[in-house]
């Protein structure tokens, strides 16, 4: 026991960066300590209702994320790296483990919306003589090699950020996956990974009509890459796919692997361009650049503005009157408005957890624009269900849509218009609506 208090040790706190690939956190722990320890915590706190009665974590996130993170386990089993997965709060369950390994150094993702950012100063009260080491490993564009010297320069428009970033900004090389420890550094400590049930939840069977029937975890993520690029090249044709509706290849559907950061942007960026350099460069492989740079903006934007990205008058203040009718919410949420289209996709997300994007802001254009109910509830409904669900996508995007953040032309979707262009012949619409 002595002995094993003079081995250095480092620890990993996971959170959205569940992988082993391009993992600055991981890499460093592992160059700086003579053994690692990992640690997930499904804080309960993701799995109460939230303030607008909707589980804040729900089912189709949940599974999604039960599978990373056993995926996790084993890719880090492969390195002799012990990932111990607890149901509690980090900040109360990461100082035992500290007391109990020796642990001098803790590696973390760097997170700073209001929740995520209360959890981590929690644990540094909660902690003392140990090195936090945090780092921001979630962008295409890092915050070091943006064209901006601080996030408050950080522009309003999407298109200013994109064409500073492409013109001035590098994207910074991928970082190698760590050599495994010896085997004999591992902690071998087990503990059980959680099922739906003991957070709350109902197990269920994937919906057949699903377009996201896909699983959590690094190795599904590659297994999606290489299938969608490599295997069938859809990727050749994404500009012109992306805005479908139906089956499981109108789009990469690679959202869910990095919110969860099951695989890095940086990755699917150097990937795009093997995929050039291999097979072709036209519009669409740039496209697919194109939305991860839009990812990024929005990581931006909340880093700009912090908590007023969930705010009823978000970023710009804006002094709009918003409604909350219990009842037209419900028609909402239940599918049961005068649109068949916003029913259809009102029907998917509820049965699935997914919903393409082109029925996302048409849902959100309908919400705000049409009935005027407060954004920050549909926003909230797509929080507990989405498969794929962002903090700083979701709510951004929540916020441009409804008149309220990024979107200097202020657009409203005419919802049939928009049906009869993406759904010209109702095909989506009989999926979801014809039982």
């Amino acid at each position: 026991m002595q002995e094993e208090r003079h081995i250095k040790t480092g620890l990993i706190w996971y959170r959205n960066d569940l992988r082993v690939s391009d993992h600055e956190a991981l890499k460093t722990a592992c160059d700086n300590n003579e053994r690692v320890l990992a640690v997930y915590c499904f804080d309960p706190r993701h799995y109460v209702f939230n303030n607008y009665g909707f589980k804040k974590t729900g089912r189709f996130r949940t599974r999604f994320l039960i599978e990373s993170v056993r995926e996790l386990k084993y890719n880090l089993k492969n390195l002799n790296i012990s990932l111990l997965v607890y149901l509690d709060k980090p900040e109360e369950k990461i100082p035992e483990l500290i007391s109990t390994h020796s642990v001098t150094s803790i590696y973390y993702q760097k997170e700073w919306t209001q929740e995520e950012y209360d959890v981590e100063a929690a644990l540094k009260t909660n902690i003392s003589g140990v090195n936090l080491h945090s780092y921001y490993q979630q962008f295409l564009y890092s915050p070091n090699q943006i064209p901006y010297t601080s996030f408050n320069q950080i522009p309003k428009i999407f298109t200013e950020f994109r064409k500073a970033c492409e013109k001035n900004a590098s994207i910074s090389n991928l970082i190698r996956t760590p050599s495994p420890f010896p085997k004999e550094n591992l902690i071998n400590s087990e503990t059980s990974i959680p099922e739906l049930i003991d957070l709350g939840l109902q197990e269920f069977q994937v919906d057949p009509r699903s377009v996201f029937p896909f699983k959590g975890g690094e190795n599904q993520a590659w297994n999606r890459i290489r299938y969608y690029f490599w295997k069938t090249h859809k990727l050749k044709d994404y500009k012109n796919t992306r805005n479908g509706m139906t089956g499981i290849d109108y789009s990469s559907k690679l959202s869910a692997w990095l919110a969860n950061g099951c695989t890095s942007p940086k990755l699917l960026y150097y990937e795009v361009k093997s995929f050039e350099k291999e097979i072709i460069s036209n519009q669409s492989t740039y496209w697919f650049i194109f939305e991860l740079i839009w990812r990024d903006f929005f990581k931006y934007i909340s880093l700009k503005h912090g908590n007023t990205l969930f705010r009823q008058g978000g970023i710009l203040i804006k002094p709009l009157k918003w409604n909350e009718d219990k009842k037209i919410i419900e028609q909402l949420i239940k599918g049961e408005t005068q649109n068949d289209f916003i029913n259809a996709n009102m029907k998917e997300i509820a049965a699935t957890g997914f919903m393409s994007n082109r029925g996302r802001q048409n849902v959100n254009s309908y919400w705000a624009k049409e009935l005027k109910q407060d954004w920050r509830i549909g926003a909230s409904y797509y929080e507990s269900l989405l498969i794929d669900y962002d903090v700083h996508s979701n709510w951004g995007n929540w916020m441009y849509i409804s008149g309220v953040g990024n979107d200097p032309r202020d657009r409203k979707f005419n919802i049939q218009s928009q049906a009869e262009r993406y759904d010209p012949e109702k095909k989506f619409r009989k999926i979801w609506l014809e039982r």
